[in-house]
C-alpha cells in the first residue's frame, strides 16, 4: 500500500507533459478505458499484467538498473544504486540519470518524499534473486525470538536493549555498515569466512521439502559461528534453507563488486553508405516480395492449400505451393502468414482459400499490396519464417500458435536497433545488428537453433527491404514511426514501380514480363502457359500441354490469340500461333462420356423407341448410334425399368458373353452346432444335414502311465532367447514381447531401470532412421511404448520399445 501511496503523490505532482509522456508510453494499459482518477491510473500500472507487458519492451541498461534496485530494497537511492552499479564517473551517472528516465517513463520506477526510489511490486518479484541475493535482514529475522536476538547481538559485542523491536533495530543498523561486517568476518575462522565468500557469491539456496518428523541437514563447516552473529540465517527447527541477508553478500563481496551494468550498446563494424544505395537495394528487395507474394497467392486462389489434421500447413503443401509460384520456403511462409494476419486468407474446414478481400487486394498496384503485407508483418506475433523447432521438427505454416509478445519484441528491437546507427553508416553485414537487438531488447524471443542471434527476423527484414546495405531504409523508418499507416504507402509507391500491363512474347514460346504484372496480366499468362521464374522479372513458357489446359478451361484458339495480342507489345510470334492453332484442332477429337450402362441391339426402330419413351426418362437415356444407347443409371435399375414397361432385355458380362440370372439357394454359412442330450454331453446322434461326432480316441491307462513316468516330474522354465536363463520378471516378459532388437541381457536391463525407477542409456533409431543415443530417467512402461524423460531433448518423450536397438546401464 504505501508503494501506490507514493505513486500516487508522484503522478500527482507530474506536470501535464510529462504526465502525458506516462500515459503514451503505457498506453496499453493507462489510457483504454479512461482512467477516472490518478488513484486509478496508479492501480492499473502496478497490475502484474501491465507491468509483464512492459519488461519485454525494456533496453538492457534499464533491467540492469531495475535488478539492481529490486536487490536494493527499501534501502535504494539514487546514490547506493550508482554505487551498485559502478556509474562514477561522468559519463555514466549521466547514462544512468537517462536509465532511471526512461523507467521513470514506463511508472516502473519513481522517487517517494525521502528521495527513496520505489518500484512496483510486480516488477521486484520478477526476479527471484536479483543479483543473486537474499531479502534484507529484517525480513529476514521476522520469525526470530526477542532471545535469539539477544545472542546474535552479544556474540557481536553489542550490549542488547530491552524490548524486541529495539534488538531488532539495533542488529540491522549494525548489518547495515559494510565496514562493521567486514570487521566481524576478517575475525572470522578460516572455514567460516571460506563459507561466506562462497556463499555471497552463489544464488540463494532453494526451499527444502523434508517428511514431518525427518532429521533437519546438518550444517556446513563454519556455518555456526555465522549464525550465531546473523551473518547466516535459518529457521529456528532447522527445517528451511540456510539464507545470508543482502547487507551482509554486498560487504563479503567488498566494494569493488559492483553489479552488471552496460549504459552503452556493443560496438559494432560500420561501413559507409549513400541513401540512393539504400533506396536502391531496398526497391529491388520490395519488388521481388511483391511479385513473388503475388504469385503464392495467385496459387493459393487457383488451389487453396490443405489444412493438416493437427491444424497448419504442412510441408508438402508449402513446396507444392513454392514450385507453382517460384518461390523459397521462407517467402511462401512470410507471405502466408502476412496475408493471413492481413484478412486476405481464412480457414475453411480442411483448406485456407483467399477471402472476399483478396480480390480487392489483387486489383491494386504492387506499391498498396506490398504496403498491406509490410504493416501486418510489424505487429506478426511470431516469426513466420522459422520452419523448424528446437527438435529439428518441420513446422507447419499459419499453425495457431499462440502469441509469442518476445517475436513482436524482436521485431522492433530490430528496427530501433537499426535506425540509431549514425548517418550514413550502415553494418558490414546485417547479421551483426544481432548484438544491437539484444542490448535493446533482451528479453525478445530468438530461436536456439539460429546460428547467428535474430537471424530470422533480420532475414525476414531483408527480404521485405526494411533493411538494406545494413541501415533502415525508409520503409523501415515509416514502419517504426507512429505515422507508418499513411506515409508506408507513399514511399513504397515511389520505391515499386507500377504494375505492368504488357508481355513481351518471344519466339521461343516465352512470355517475359518486367516487374509485378496486373492481376488480369497474371491470371491470362498462368491460364494458358506454366510460369518458369518470378521475382523482378517473370517468365511463363507456352506448350502444348498449357495450351490444352486452357482450352480445357473453355477457352477457344480464337479467344487465346486474341487475349495475347491485347498484351504483347509487338506482333505474336509465328510459332505461337500454330501452336495455337494445332493444338485446337487436335483438341476434343476423341469424346469422352461418363455412362451407368450401354444399350445396344440389332432393330434401330426398338432402341429409337426406347429412347423416346416416355416412362424410361429417369433412366437419363441418350442415343450415340442407330443401334446404341448409353444409360446413366446402373445397370441393374435399367434392367428392372426396361422389365417393368414390357421389354425383354438380357444382361451381358463384361466381357460381352450373355450373363446367366440363376438364382442361388441360401443357405448358412456355419453348420449348426448338434443339439446336446439330456445328460449336458454332446450327443452322438446324427442330425440332420450333419454327421455324427467322432469319440475322441481313448488312451490306455497303461501307456499313459508309461508316459508319464518317463517324463520329467516339473515342466522346464521357458528358455525365451535359447539361453538356458528363463525371464526373470513379469516386466522382462512384456519388454522382450516388443522389444525385439535387444539381446537377453539388454531385456534385463531395461527392465530392471523401469523397475528400480533408474536412469538407463539407449541407442534410439526415429522414424527417419536417424540414431541417436539418449539418457532417459522417469522410466514407465505402457506396452508397446516406454515414457520417459529424455535429456537429451531435455523434456518428456513417448519412445517405441521395438526401435531401441541397445541398452547401457547409466
Amino acid at each position: 500500500m504505501k508503494s501506490r501511496s507514493t505513486l500516487v503523490t508522484w503522478l500527482s505532482d507530474l506536470d501535464g507533459s510529462r504526465l502525458a509522456r506516462v500515459l503514451a508510453v503505457r498506453k496499453d494499459t493507462a489510457s483504454h478505458p479512461e482512467p477516472r482518477s490518478v488513484g486509478e491510473l496508479a492501480d492499473r500500472l502496478q497490475r502484474p499484467g501491465s507491468v509483464a507487458l512492459v519488461l519485454p519492451q525494456l533496453t538492457l541498461p534499464c533491467l540492469q538498473a531495475a535488478e539492481a534496485l529490486a536487490a536494493l530494497g527499501t534501502r535504494a537511492t539514487r546514490d547506493s544504486l550508482a554505487e551498485l552499479l559502478g556509474a562514477t564517473t561522468l559519463a555514466a551517472a549521466r547514462s544512468l540519470d537517462m536509465i532511471l528516465e526512461a523507467l521513470s517513463d514506463h511508472a516502473l520506477v519513481w522517487p517517494d518524499s525521502n528521495g527513496t526510489l520505489r518500484m512496483p511490486a510486480p516488477l521486484r518479484q520478477a526476479w527471484d534473486a536479483p543479483l543473486g541475493l537474499d531479502a534484507p535482514l529484517q525480513e529476514l529475522l521476522a520469525g526470530t525470538t526477542s532471545e535469539e536476538l539477544r545472542g546474535m547481538l552479544a556474540a557481536l559485542d553489542i550490549r542488547p536493549p530491552g524490548t524486541k523491536q529495539q534488538r531488532l533495530a539495533a542488529l540491522v543498523e549494525h548489518h547495515s555498515d559494510p565496514e562493521r561486517i567486514a570487521a566481524v568476518v576478517a575475525r572470522a575462522p578460516a572455514t567460516t569466512r571460506k563459507l561466506l565468500e562462497h556463499r555471497a557469491r552463489s544464488a540463494p539456496d532453494q526451499p527444502l521439502f523434508i517428511a514431518f518428523g525427518a532429521p533437519g541437514p546438518g550444517l556446513q563447516p563454519g556455518a555456526r559461528w555465522a549464525f550465531d552473529r546473523g551473518l547466516l540465517l535459518q529457521d529456528r527447527h532447522r527445517y528451511g534453507p540456510t539464507r545470508m541477508p543482502v547487507e551482509v553478500a554486498l560487504a563479503v563481496r567488498g566494494p569493488g563488486w559492483h553489479a552488471p551494468f552496460e549504459p552503452l550498446p556493443p560496438v559494432a563494424p560500420l561501413v559507409s553508405v549513400t541513401p540512393s544505395e539504400v533506396e536502391r537495394e531496398a526497391a529491388v528487395a520490395a519488388t521481388s516480395f511483391a511479385a513473388h507474394a503475388a504469385s503464392v497467392l495467385s496459387t493459393c486462389a487457383t488451389a487453396p492449400p490443405a489444412r493438416l489434421k493437427s491444424g497448419g500447413i504442412g510441408a508438402r503443401e508449402l513446396a507444392r505451393i513454392g514450385k507453382a509460384a517460384q518461390a523459397d520456403d521462407a517467402v511462401v511462409r512470410l507471405t502466408l502468414e502476412t496475408a493471413y494476419a492481413a484478412g486476405l486468407l481464412a480457414r475453411d474446414g480442411d483448406r485456407v482459400p483467399p477471402t472476399e478481400a483478396y480480390d480487392a487486394w489483387a486489383e491494386q498496384e504492387p506499391a498498396e499490396r506490398f504496403a498491406v503485407l509490410l504493416q501486418a508483418w510489424r505487429n506478426l506475433p511470431l516469426t513466420p519464417s522459422r520452419a523448424r523447432d528446437e527438435d529439428n521438427k518441420a513446422l507447419p505454416a499459419l499453425a495457431g500458435a499462440p502469441p509469442c509478445n518476445g517475436c513482436v519484441q524482436a521485431r522492433h528491437g530490430l528496427l530501433v536497433a537499426a535506425e540509431e546507427l549514425p548517418a550514413g553508416r550502415g553494418m558490414r553485414a546485417a547479421s551483426d545488428l544481432g548484438p544491437l537487438v539484444a542490448w535493446h531488447r533482451p528479453l525478445a524471443d530468438t530461436s536456439p537453433e539460429e546460428t547467428t542471434p535474430f537471424g530470422a527476423v533480420i532475414r525476414e527484414a531483408e527480404l521485405l527491404g526494411v533493411l538494406a546495405r545494413g541501415v533502415l531504409s525508409p520503409l523501415g523508418a515509416h514502419l517504426l514511426a507512429a505515422d507508418a499507416a499513411q506515409k508506408l504507402s507513399a514511399t513504397a509507391r515511389r520505391l515499386l514501380p507500377l504494375a505492368t500491363t504488357t508481355a513481351r512474347i518471344g519466339a521461343d514460346l516465352t512470355a517475359v514480363v518486367t516487374g509485378t504484372p496486373t492481376a488480369r496480366l497474371a491470371a491470362l499468362l498462368d491460364s494458358v502457359a506454366a510460369r518458369e521464374t518470378s521475382g523482378t522479372a517473370s517468365v511463363w513458357r507456352f506448350s502444348a500441354g498449357s495450351i490444352r489446359r486452357a482450352l480445357d478451361a473453355g477457352h477457344t484458339a480464337d479467344g487465346i490469340t486474341a487475349d495475347l495480342a491485347a498484351v504483347d507489345t509487338t506482333a505474336l510470334p509465328q510459332p505461337l500461333t500454330y501452336l495455337i492453332a494445332d493444338t485446337a484442332r487436335r483438341h476434343g477429337r476423341v469424346r469422352i462420356t461418363p455412362a451407368g450402362c450401354v444399350l445396344h441391339g440389332d432393330e434401330p426402330a426398338l432402341l429409337a423407341e426406347i429412347a423416346v419413351h416416355r416412362a424410361l426418362s429417369k433412366l437419363g437415356l441418350r442415343q450415340l448410334a442407330p443401334t446404341v444407347l448409353v444409360s446413366g443409371s446402373p445397370l441393374e435399375t435399367t434392367l428392372t425399368a426396361l422389365r417393368a414397361e414390357g421389354y425383354a432385355p438380357v444382361a451381358e458380362t463384361a466381357g460381352g458373353t450373355l450373363r446367366i440370372e440363376k438364382v442361388q439357394p441360401h443357405r448358412a454359412s456355419t453348420p449348426i452346432p448338434a443339439p446336446r442330450g439330456t445328460s449336458g454331453k454332446p450327443s452322438r446322434r446324427s442330425t440332420a444335414g450333419h454327421p455324427p461326432e467322432a469319440a475322441p480316441a481313448a488312451v490306455e491307462p497303461r501307456v499313459l502311465a508309461a508316459r508319464l513316468l518317463t517324463a520329467p516330474p516339473t515342466l522346464p522354465a521357458p528358455d525365451p532367447f535359447g539361453t538356458g536363463v528363463p525371464y526373470g520378471t513379469d516386466t522382462e516378459e512384456i519388454v522382450a514381447g516388443y522389444a525385439k532388437n535387444l539381446t537377453y541381457s539388454d531385456v534385463r536391463q531395461l527392465a530392471h531401470a523401469v523397475d528400480a525407477v533408474q536412469a538407463i542409456t539407449v541407442e534410439y533409431v526415429a522414424t527417419s532412421g536417424s540414431r541417436t543415443v539418449r539418457t532417459l530417467s522417469r522410466l514407465t512402461l505402457d506396452p508397446p511404448y516406454l515414457e520417459a524423460w529424455c535429456h537429451l531433448r531435455d523434456a518428456e518423450r513417448v519412445f517405441t520399445l521395438s526401435r531401441i536397438h541397445d541398452v547401457m546401464p547409466e
